[in-house]
């Protein structure tokens, strides 16, 4: 089998508004967002097999398709999909990192294969992951999975629901709704301004009594300092946050050492675990408690799989960013926190926020779970009426 051509489409889809029960404007410490760009990518072969990846908008939506199709398609045309780790080492663009150009095609490699073995791409990656704490809740309702026939058919994840920087009673009012709607974990954005971030946070731990872990995630928008004061206040109050996410710069592994050292809230790199390299060094400096890693700066699922590895081997927790993903990434996702050995914590999604998806049966997020596609490849179909829709480049 080889791959005969690419095609990348940039669509745009708004978010559902805070007041409606969604997320937007969702607001980040350097943006504020009502709707999102992303590209999608099919992959085709000679055998009639098509594959689908996607990946947000890097510049402007047509400069990612260019570099997709001008770019990184010479380089796989005429390759087989099966060799995605020999793909992806020949992939190599001088003075830049073409990895997360390469990450939506190797994904949709991965869909490839899976049907044309006619198995979910999860069976490929080595199966169910369990037992993981991205099951326990779920285990807990339907049992102990000492059956085979039962240990196969949990195929749900539980995902941490993500909310943008609000006022502390907005965010109150949704750590009451977010519980109720079955979510034990709440991510919110952070750092413009460290003491509402604080506030934020005490906020809906009060509304909740407790029930929701929380994550907070400034962007790298404090100073080590800020974020030595955030993390004191909060443990303080008694509030254990399940990671800070890259509370500080990049490539300030000394200080983010010394963050850790000085503050009993553990740390989770994020954008740091973009750079090639950086999670090894991250371990080295003892500067790490917690990876988020991302497929997409990895290179795609193999990349993934690669970082998880090195994780597990310092014996850290892994998780799966966000960065609103619609249904092709967000099945890619399932299927590697899924099939990888070491996501232990829910990943991160937005998927509620959508108004529309692209795929023909859009994900349904239930009891704050979302459940693996069992069909072949990546288990989705994807309705190319709703892509001109929405298709902007």
């Amino acid at each position: 089998m080889k791959i005969t051509d690419i095609e990348a489409f940039a669509v745009n889809i708004p978010l559902v508004p805070f007041e409606d029960g969604g997320i937007a404007p969702y607001v980040t410490n350097h943006n504020s967002l009502t709707d999102m760009d992303r590209v999608l990518v099919r992959v085709d072969t000679d055998e009639g097999i098509s594959g689908w990846g996607e990946v947000r908008v890097f510049l402007t939506p047509a400069a990612t398709v260019s570099i997709i199709e001008d770019g990184i398609r010479p380089l796989v045309v005429g390759q087989s999909p099966f060799e995605l780790e020999a793909l992806r080492r020949q992939v190599f663009v001088e003075y830049a990192n073409a990895d997360m150009f390469f990450a939506p095609v190797e994904v949709a490699c991965w869909d490839i294969v899976g049907q044309s073995l006619d198995k979910p791409v999860y069976e490929l990656l080595g199966g169910w992951t369990a037992p993981s704490q991205t099951n326990t809740r779920h285990r807990e309702h339907q049992g102990d999975y000492s059956n085979e026939d039962d240990y196969g058919n949990d195929h749900e994840i539980e995902v941490a629901y993500c909310l943008g920087i609000l006022s502390p009673e907005q965010s109150r009012q949704r750590a009451a709704e977010v519980l109720n709607e079955g979510y034990s974990v709440l991510k919110t954005k952070a750092g413009r301004d460290w003491t509402e971030d604080v506030a934020r946070i005490e906020a809906m731990h009060d509304e909740v009594d407790g029930e929701l872990s929380f994550r907070l995630d400034p962007n790298q928008g404090w100073t080590i300092d800020q974020a030595i004061r955030v993390g004191s206040k909060l443990a303080d109050a008694g509030i254990y946050l399940q990671y800070m996410e890259q509370p500080i710069r990049v490539d300030a592994h000394d200080s983010l050492a010394g963050l850790k050292r000085q503050t009993r809230q553990p740390i989770g790199p994020n954008e740091d675990t973009y750079i090639p390299h950086n999670l090894r060094r991250l371990v080295a400096a003892g500067a790490i408690d917690v990876a988020v890693l991302d497929l997409t700066p990895a290179g795609g699922i193999t990349g993934l799989r690669q970082q998880a590895a090195i994780a597990a081997d310092a014996g850290i927790p892994a998780v799966h960013h966000c960065a609103f993903d619609l249904g092709i990434r967000t099945a890619a996702i399932l299927h590697a926190v899924h099939g990888i050995p070491g996501f232990s914590l829910p990943p991160d999604s937005v998927y509620y926020g959508w108004e529309d998806d692209v795929i023909a049966d859009p994900f349904n997020v239930a009891d704050g779970t979302l459940r693996v596609p069992q069909d072949s490849g990546l288990g989705i179909e994807i309705d190319r009426d709703r892509i001109e829709e929405y298709r902007i480049a």
